[in-house]
């Protein structure tokens, strides 16, 4: 078993090792599954998931030996993972030419295919919930709600203030509350 480095080791070693397949593995080790989840519940679909996770750590891969360590690698990643969630579903919503309102039909009808999907079932009145909702409003819950995620670091990763995601977080729960209340 391949020992876990914190961060700055991880770094250090691919930004100065010949050998960069090493560090480079267990940064993707130590971080797959939390991005994997982020992406997951804002682009529905595992195989989409799949497609985006893939082209976050190719640009990671690329980018890395240019990180300047302003803020923590997770922070940093989460922010890739996030801006690359949001490409994908913007690039999906152009090549769809279609309505908004047709475009949360998409979506929703892909969570009614996935495996398990039991309207009864709060978890999925939740996940229709947050479909739902502004994509701003619906990374900042998610990162709230699942992540457990602190305003504080929601912030450098999001790139804005913390005032302003308590009031998205704030307005998305109202959102969530009363779609599963009157749905």
């Amino acid at each position: 078993m391949t020992p876990v480095f914190d961060d700055k080791t991880l770094i250090f070693q691919f930004k100065n090792e010949v050998n960069k397949e090493i560090p480079f593995t267990n940064i993707v080790k130590k971080y797959q599954e939390k991005l994997y989840w982020l992406i997951r519940r804002l682009v529905i679909n595992h195989e989409d998931a799949n497609d985006v996770i893939q082209n976050v750590f190719i640009k990671v891969w690329k980018s890395l030996d240019n990180f300047r360590e302003d803020s923590e690698l997770y922070t940093w990643l989460y922010r890739i993972a996030t801006n690359e969630s949001l490409n994908f579903l913007e690039k999906q919503k152009r090549n769809m030419s279609i309505s908004l309102q047709d475009y949360e039909l998409y979506f929703t009808n892909k969570l009614k295919t996935e495996q398990g999907f039991d309207i009864t079932k709060i978890e999925w009145r939740l996940q229709l919930a947050i479909l739902k909702l502004p994509e701003k409003q619906k990374v900042v819950f998610m990162l709230r709600y699942y992540d457990e995620m602190p305003y504080e670091k929601m912030s450098k990763i999001l790139q804005t203030s913390t005032g302003a995601l308590k009031a998205s977080y704030h307005h998305a729960v109202k959102k969530i509350e009363d779609f599963i209340l009157n749905n």
